[in-house]
């Protein structure tokens, strides 16, 4: 059977995201590079595999999907992966609801972070604007509190079980690290204490490895 192929590089969260998620299952994938600071993401033939312009995008045979957390969930169930706890109809809610928490909430803050605290100084040479980071940190706390109590409870965010609401977290985790900022977390002791289980997992390891030598 032929690779499976993920479309944009690792460094980028979503793209790594898939990734970890076809390392939990031992699936055979190419990544094939696409190169944002060109706009090839913005035409053909990319916006046939992703109309909206953005990366990942992902072809198993004849079928070509996007949006990473979908891509994942595909990956998963393909792979009869326990990270969705589908076997569980209450514990697989709960992975759901963490899993939009993560989308909506801890994603949507940490975007702004990272770019304006990483992309920016690092990649683009700029000046970041500290208003938009220091807005988003305190938002971020907000948040923090909230997966601080959860987690004080139970060892991962859907409850005492690794899913994939837990693992979607490590690429933005990891490039908060890369930032002067990751200290934001230090306050939080078990939201540190549980990231630290999640990227010690051997899949999440590989994959960041692979965000440094493709980044």
């Amino acid at each position: 059977m032929a690779p499976v192929k993920v479309y944009g590089l690792p460094m980028n969260g979503s793209v790594a995201r898939v990734l970890a998620c076809l390392e939990e299952v031992g699936a055979e994938y190419e990544v094939m590079a696409v190169d944002l600071h060109t706009g090839e993401h913005k035409r053909l033939p990319h916006l046939a595999r992703n109309p909206f312009g953005q990366v990942p995008a992902f072809q198993d045979g004849d079928l070509v999907l996007f949006e990473s957390r979908a891509i994942s969930k595909y990956i998963l169930r393909k792979g009869s992966s326990d990270l969705l706890r589908e076997n569980n109809l209450s514990e697989s809610a709960m992975v759901d609801v963490w899993l939009d928490v993560e989308s909506q909430k801890f994603d949507s803050v940490m975007l702004p972070i990272i770019f304006q605290g990483l992309v920016i100084p690092v990649y683009m040479g700029g000046t970041s604007d500290l208003k938009v980071l220091e807005e988003n940190l305190e938002k971020l706390k907000e948040i923090m509190e909230v997966y601080e109590e959860r987690l004080s409870k139970y060892k991962y965010l859907a409850g005492d079980f690794i899913s994939l609401a837990d693992i979607s977290h490590f690429p933005m985790v990891h490039l908060l690290h890369e930032t002067p900022y990751a200290a934001v977390l230090d306050a939080y002791p078990h939201v540190k204490a549980w990231i630290a289980g999640v990227m010690d997992r051997p899949t999440v390891k590989k994959v960041m490895g692979l965000m440094k030598t493709f980044g």
